[in-house]
């Protein structure tokens, strides 16, 4: 086997920019969407629809087991096909059963919780978690090759449809259906185009015989199943309370703002960490693999990131409020407060999220549950506490604080793990 030529940082950079240019594509569709769309609908849909959303970000992690994250980390090509198609598997059974309950609950007029908001809107949630559910397993797959263009592809394709049948939705006075409905459609758009692609990547070309089953190589990557979706569902459940637990307590409208305010935050966020955490990931597991130095890469992609990310959430602190309400309307004043209140965690956030995949290089899943127990005991404490005090903007700064402590904590274990690995290769 010929040694791995380990790419500089410009490669790292150029592979991630190739991801953002797709993002920024798909967030310039999303956000001039929102001008329109924060007219039509109003703080009450975006409170349901939030709701809706955050059903779907927690069940999607069960729907896969995490077995997606695993594909990059497959020892070879012909694994990582395999640990795929068991993914796949897992998540159409997974989908198939929550349309099953859905049914069921529906018909019986049975919702409980937050579910009794969204009504027949229920029925949207398992066909969005199938659809989620097979563009993470094919997102990585495209990872694995290095085909940053197709998944910037896919998320323009998504962003675009979703943003243009919620507005027709809309138009239509489809209010309360109208953004989980354009949300599901778009996410299928995306999923069709990977699907279309698929055949383009040179491991999914084989029809020799596979050295091992789908079954083994999910058997052999069963830590994803047992210690990562775990510490991912607890992450997620308690990620979004405000949406599944305060929003039952606090007006709808209050919850809307809120929701506004994290979607306008932790977007621009999440396509950062989603675009260096991916390239990372492969080119760290890359040279971990082949016994190589990754400290350096690490540390100036973190030099970088905080050179950019804490000028731009300084002026966003100060900005925020007169910004929101230019922008969205009047209706949406007081969204500014509640962006205040989570620049500190989104700041440590960016660091922290970009580095996720430390513990699936090094297989430290174990302790990192342990990291969720902790955030999700911090979390319900606050929401405890604004719960006590009637006050839902003092549930949010404390639940971002506390989330931000936790950050701060996994930020400082990931890189002593980095230092770890690097003393054994002395």
């Amino acid at each position: 086997m010929s040694r791995l030529r380990l790419p500089k940082m410009p490669t790292l950079i150029a592979e991630a920019a190739t991801l953002l240019s797709g993002q920024m594509l798909a967030q310039v569709i999303t956000v001039a969407a929102y001008f329109i769309l924060t007219r039509i609908y109003t703080p009450d849909d975006y409170c349901l629809f939030n709701i809706f959303y955050s059903y779907i970000e927690v069940l999607v992690i069960v729907s896969t087991c995490k077995y997606e994250v695993a594909v990059v980390a497959a020892d070879s090509d012909a694994e990582a096909r395999q640990v795929s198609r068991g993914a796949l598997t897992i998540n159409t059974a997974v989908s198939l059963l929550l349309l099953t309950v859905a049914l069921a609950l529906v018909l019986t007029h049975s919702l409980p919780g937050n579910f009794s908001q969204l009504g027949p809107i229920a029925l949207l949630i398992p066909p969005m978690v199938f659809f989620c559910g097979t563009s993470r397993i094919y997102s990585f797959l495209f990872n694995r090759a290095h085909r940053y263009r197709q998944i910037a592809l896919s998320e323009t394709v998504n962003a675009a449809s979703g943003s243009l049948l919620k507005i027709l939705f809309g138009l239509l006075r489809m209010h309360t259906a109208g953004m989980p409905l354009g949300t599901v459609l778009g996410q299928m758009a995306a999923n069709i185009n990977y699907r279309l692609r698929l055949k383009q990547l040179p491991f999914m070309q084989g029809t020799a015989p596979a050295a091992v089953t789908a079954k083994q190589a999910l058997l052999k990557h069963r830590n994803y199943p047992l210690y990562v979706a775990p510490k991912d569902l607890l992450t997620s459940f308690s990620a979004n309370l405000p949406f599944l637990w305060l929003a039952l307590y606090f007006q709808q409208a209050e919850v809307g703002l809120f929701g506004l305010a994290l979607t306008f935050t932790f977007r621009p966020a999440n396509i950062l960490n989603g675009a260096f955490e991916r390239a990372l990931y492969a080119r760290v597991a890359e040279r971990v693999r082949q016994r190589q130095s990754i400290a350096r890469t690490i540390r100036r992609f973190l030099l970088i990131l905080n050179a950019i990310a804490i000028p731009a959430a300084i002026a966003a602190w100060f900005v925020a409020e007169p910004l929101f309400t230019f922008l969205f309307g009047s209706q949406w004043v007081g969204t500014g407060i509640y962006v205040q209140a989570l620049l500190p965690w989104i700041l440590v956030m960016l660091s922290t999220m970009s580095l996720m995949f430390i513990p699936n290089v090094f297989g430290t899943q174990r302790t990192e549950f342990l990291f969720g127990l902790v955030l999700l005991a911090l979390r319900i404490a606050a929401c405890l506490a604004g719960l006590h005090a009637g006050s839902f903007i003092l549930a949010i700064r404390l639940f971002a604080a506390a989330s931000a402590a936790v950050c701060l904590a996994l930020l400082a274990w990931y890189l002593w793990q980095v230092c770890r690995y690097e003393r054994s290769l002395r």
